[in-house]
């Protein structure tokens, strides 16, 4: 099921739209706390909690010691003590510090108590590279935590969406990851984008998990993508209309839950499909979709082959030149879709494999 934004009287980043959703859940919630490094009076380092200390006060907005392991060890524990903590990871990379109290307390302690324990936490985290801050600060890794059952993943792309997807992800009894591109915070010295900020309602609400968006539509081929990737490929999609190729751009919000059906609708309508992700191609989001189209060729008629566009598998480079060489751009983006219109269809294939 798709859903579409709703619009509103005021225009505000991502980083605001963020803060200001944990904010209202605050006042509404007081079992709501933030935790994590420089989330006080710096206001995080990508401005996701801006203005909430002075609000709050530092019993509810906590400065941790940089310890990963330590904080969100402490966030397991408080949330399985009936608190709902939200705990700012600053770089998605340094999730391996942590890896343990995630995947091993977090994702699974309320599956092995029988849903005895509820574990309501948010991990909210920094991802995405385009600014050359090299190989330990760059990755996306969405797909590593999609992959770990127990944990819901949401990845959103723009204002309006982060505000009603951090109020769902807060009300949420399970462990849910959230993921902001940093270039799309709508913070002057590293926003590429103007798409990531729009009209975000002053009034609080929630966005559904599993429901994706239309973000533009299209006849000729689909593109399956989220995050930065949508502002991409928003992009191309105006320019390819140029050349008389309609393209439909579907951003999925979140990935775990996945809407399935939203994905193979619009497969179903375009009959051609690129899936455009800034997490790594090997086993990951990519291939999953990929595959969901494989499994429902029964009932979907493909115009011409699968075809993926993500980072390689290679640690993204310092090197600006090569760090947008490995980051799909909006041109690698154009180029594929290029590349679908020209390609030989399926039916045309099996019968020359037949043959």
């Amino acid at each position: 099921m798709q859903s579409t934004i709703k619009t509103g009287v005021r225009t505000l980043t991502m980083a605001q739209a963020i803060a200001e959703a944990i904010g209202q859940e605050m006042e509404r919630d007081p079992s709501v706390f933030v935790m994590g490094e420089d989330i006080g009076k710096y206001g995080g380092i990508f401005s996701a909690t801006t203005g909430l200390l002075d609000r709050f006060g530092p019993e509810r907005i906590m400065e941790t010691p940089i310890s990963e392991t330590a904080f969100m060890g402490a966030a397991a524990g408080a949330a399985a003590e009936g608190l709902r903590p939200i705990a700012e990871l600053m770089f998605v990379d340094f999730f391996g510090v942590c890896f343990d109290q995630i995947y091993n307390h977090m994702a699974k302690n309320s599956y092995m108590s029988g849903g005895a324990l509820k574990l309501p936490v948010v991990i909210t985290t920094g991802i995405g590279g385009g600014y050359n801050d090299a190989a330990q600060h760059s990755q996306c890794l969405y797909a590593s935590f999609a992959h770990m059952p127990g944990l819901k993943v949401v990845v959103p792309s723009n204002a309006y969406d982060a505000k009603g997807l951090m109020a769902q992800a807060i009300r949420d009894d399970n462990p849910v990851v959230f993921c902001y591109h940093k270039g799309i915070m709508g913070l002057s010295w590293m926003s590429y984008f103007e798409g990531s900020t729009n009209a975000v309602p002053e009034e609080a609400y929630a966005i559904p998990f599993g429901e994706s968006r239309i973000v533009r539509e299209g006849s000729d081929v689909t593109i399956v993508t989220l995050s930065q990737m949508v502002q991409k490929a928003a992009i191309a999609a105006g320019q390819l209309a140029q050349e008389g190729i309609s393209v439909e751009v579907l951003d999925l919000r979140t990935i775990v839950p996945l809407d399935r059906a939203g994905v193979l609708a619009s497969v179903a309508k375009t009959g051609r499909v690129l899936i455009a992700d800034e997490d790594y191609l090997s086993f990951g989001l990519s291939g999953e979709i990929a595959a969901l189209v494989a499994e429902h060729l029964d009932t979907i008629q493909l115009r011409a082959p699968v075809r993926r566009l993500a980072v390689p598998d290679v640690p993204i480079p310092f090197s600006r030149p090569l760090e947008q060489a490995v980051i799909p751009q909006v041109d690698a983006i154009a180029d594929a879709v290029r590349g679908l219109m020209r390609a030989q269809p399926i039916h045309q294939l099996q019968q020359g494999a037949q043959a």
